[in-house]
């Protein structure tokens, strides 16, 4: 068993799939599977179920994807801790980001990383935030950027506050409350909505404030990514809540789409989370990158911080 062995297993059980697994370690093919089916030979179990159509980890794979990220995240840390030494900072960097993140300009600040860090490889991850904050947990990903209802923070992480923002109401630019001055959350309740999808910390924060205000409503669309759901809107197919900074400029480019203020709507905290035990080199690097320290700095004080 080796280490090379071990990254194909985690690349297949993220990717579902033999032939994306492959592509991510810049491999062949049947030179993944050959390895990954030696390693199932040596450990006498099958690490994946697999048919023409599905892949997925067995029970005795889910195990061995524990200790398999453990080793790798372990040898990963040494690697960089010893390039770190000789003044130069390597490895492999995964971050996590909320299709809504607009705290921070996420190309813009990879664009200063590799400026100072070139030897850094990232692997971007998109996802819901509870989902993220859960792969920074597991040691899946180094850092990740979310986006949460006021008053819920995520336990086990370090979380850094980077933005408080409020959500608008988005209808379509014909609708009969485009152009209003402001709305209550009484004034659309009536109105179909568009949302995310049920259970999700993005639907929970309109959830949430719909039910302190002791109103109901009809959300007959759910969709997983915010573009889809304004696509809808422009369609005349409903409205929907989106936090004001991710959607204003959405709404600046597309004259279909009209935005409203909603005067108890809800709020959203933009956050930054890391493990903050034994980060790795290249996760304090993008942490210095935007002005945090990994160890003792605002979110290890338990203070916020504006960036």
């Amino acid at each position: 068993m080796d280490l090379q062995q071990m990254r194909y297993v985690v690349a297949v059980a993220e990717t579902r799939n033999f032939t994306r697994a492959a592509e991510r370690c810049s491999v062949v093919q049947s030179s993944l599977s050959h390895r990954i089916a030696d390693l199932e030979r040596e450990l006498g179990v099958r690490l994946f179920a697999r048919s023409s159509r599905r892949t997925e980890p067995t029970s005795a794979g889910e195990a061995f994807l524990v200790g398999a990220r453990e080793c790798l995240a372990a040898a990963d840390r040494a690697a960089g801790d010893g390039a770190a030494a000789a003044g130069v900072v390597r490895g492999r960097l995964a971050v996590g980001v909320l299709v809504t993140t607009a705290a921070v300009d996420v190309p813009e600040l990879l664009q200063r990383y590799r400026a100072r860090y070139p030897d850094v490889r990232v692997r971007l991850r998109a996802g819901g935030s509870d989902e993220l904050a859960d792969a920074v947990r597991r040691g899946e990903l180094d850092i990740a950027f979310l986006g949460l209802p006021e008053g819920v923070e995520p336990s086990g992480v370090a979380v850094l506050v980077l933005d408080h923002d409020e959500h608008v109401l988005v209808v379509p630019a014909g609708h009969r409350l485009a152009g209003r001055a402001r709305v209550t959350l009484a004034d659309v309740a009536d109105e179909t909505f568009v949302d995310f999808m049920n259970g999700t910390p993005a639907r929970a924060q309109s959830d949430l404030a719909f039910t302190t205000a002791g109103v109901t409503r009809d959300v007959a669309y759910e969709a997983g990514i915010a573009e889809l759901i304004t696509r809808l809107i422009v369609r005349g197919l409903g409205v929907a809540l989106l936090p004001s900074a991710f959607v204003r400029p959405l709404a600046d480019d597309d004259p279909a789409l009209a935005l409203v203020p909603v005067l108890d709507g809800p709020r959203r905290v933009e956050s930054l989370v890391w493990n903050e035990f034994n980060p790795s080199p290249a996760t304090r690097a993008l942490l210095d990158t935007l002005g945090v320290r990994a160890v003792g700095g605002p979110a290890a004080g338990g203070r916020s911080r504006r960036t």
